[in-house]
């Protein structure tokens, strides 16, 4: 849901205080029906302490996702960077706070990567649904939560895996869950369990 926030909901840039618990992770996928076809795309999640009004409190996030980065895999995210001026064009940004807020541009930069984790820098402007503030920024370690492939021709574990190791190098990844219909996640094989 997209929402234009009332003046009682208005954020401030103080109100972004940064929390714990930020991830990152890789989506493959397609949409035969608009002709889209398979690409891998990394989505980032940046939490921040939850905010409280007369009416309530509400978790308050940025998430960046569908940003197409090139990289040679998961492992070798570090110089990396992507960005967007209109929105789905070809990322979304949107701070969650009571409801979805879209962002217009996007600019990020993932600066370093120790393992599993990768610090990330990123603007998010044009506040196109009237939250309070023209411009978001964050700079938080995330950590790596998975690969999914969502590819109508893959069926099993072992298809969706040799299908993402065309488009990402898959050293180390290991199915993470049991299969829902044409998804199938990967994880790093240590955090499988």
């Amino acid at each position: 849901m997209i929402d234009e926030a009332g003046d009682e909901d208005a954020l401030d840039r103080s109100d972004f205080v940064p929390a714990e618990g930020g991830e990152w992770r890789g989506l493959l996928f397609e949409n035969p029906t608009l002709g889209l076809a398979p690409q891998l795309t990394w989505s980032f999640h940046f939490p921040f302490q939850p905010v409280s009004r007369d009416h309530g409190s509400s978790p308050l996030t940025l998430d960046l996702e569908w940003l197409p980065i090139q990289a040679d895999g998961w492992r070798s995210m570090a110089g990396r960077s992507a960005s967007s001026s209109r929105f789905a064009e070809p990322g979304e940004a949107s701070v969650y706070f009571f409801a979805h807020h879209r962002f217009d541009a996007i600019d990020l930069q993932i600066l370093e990567q120790r393992d599993l984790a990768i610090q990330v820098r990123a603007n998010v402007s044009g506040d196109l649904d009237r939250l309070g503030v023209e411009s978001v920024a964050a700079d938080a370690w995330l950590h790596f939560a998975g690969i999914t492939v969502a590819l109508s021709d893959t069926v099993t574990a072992d298809a969706a895996l040799a299908r993402l190791s065309e488009f990402s190098d898959i050293t180390g990844l290991a199915p993470a869950a049991v299969p829902n219909g044409i998804h199938f996640q990967f994880a790093p094989s240590g955090l499988v369990g």
